[in-house]
């Protein structure tokens, strides 16, 4: 009788104990790697782009790009010269392509460009794709060039007066010259002398008067301002176009 017992208490043992390793193994998920989310990168284009130098023939146009590894790299670029900004919107008759280096702030310098004349760029990377943002004028100089720099001879707590010097030069005689710069505060021409004075907001341009517009080679006029403000700047930043 007590072999009997002993032999139905150890089967009834063997068989709740698989049953429990059973529920135990079922019980806990075996664990599933998750995928990794792949991101999504923007193409590598420009967000900012300027011309920082310009010849009769030639401009130069710098670049930044924003994005960096692993959504971003340093791609060549490619700046395209459009002869209208119509063109340059529409992506049709580009009259000039240059390739940058592969660089984050890189800068081209597109030759052989027609003197006096307004350019439309845009930019493209190293995959085709087109910048949607960045487009711009830019301007070759003029063969007759000139340089305008300005002298504050007086000034006193509501204005000012000033002297400009405006020089040729360039390779050939001037028979005209502008001088254009912006405002940086409330300041207003009250009179000009030697020259033609417009403005337009904070932008002014200065003209050359009947009798002062040839310049020969390496010759130089002046013209005068009488500027009201409240407060007199340090200087002037001048730009002279022929």
């Amino acid at each position: 009788m007590l072999r009997m017992f002993l032999a139905v208490t150890t089967m009834a043992l063997a068989a709740w104990t698989g049953t429990t390793t059973t529920a135990e193994a079922t019980a806990v998920p075996t664990p599933t790697p998750s995928a990794t989310p792949t991101p999504t990168c923007p193409p590598a284009l420009p967000i900012s782009a300027s011309v920082t130098g310009a010849t009769a023939t030639s401009l130069t146009v710098s670049y930044s790009i924003f994005f960096r590894p692993p959504c971003g790299y340093d791609p060549p670029m490619t700046v395209s010269l459009f002869a209208s900004r119509e063109d340059a919107q529409q992506w049709r008759a580009a009259v000039a392509e240059v390739v940058s280096g592969p660089e984050r702030n890189g800068s081209v310098t597109i030759g052989r460009l027609t003197p006096d004349t307004e350019y439309w760029y845009r930019f493209t990377d190293v995959d085709g794709r087109r910048d949607p943002y960045v487009i711009a004028s830019a301007r070759t100089a003029s063969l007759a060039s000139c340089r305008a720099t300005a002298t504050i001879d007086t000034r006193w707590g509501s204005g000012f007066v000033a002297t400009v010097t405006v020089r040729n030069t360039g390779t050939l005689p001037l028979d005209r010259w502008r001088v254009s710069w912006r405002w940086s505060g409330d300041e207003r021409i009250q009179t000009a002398w030697g020259g033609v004075a417009e403005t337009a907001g904070a932008d002014v341009t200065v003209r050359n008067a009947s009798y002062n517009g040839t310049l020969a080679l390496d010759g130089a006029t002046t013209f005068g301002l009488l500027v009201s403000t409240s407060a007199v700047p340090d200087g002037l930043t001048l730009t002279c176009a022929g």
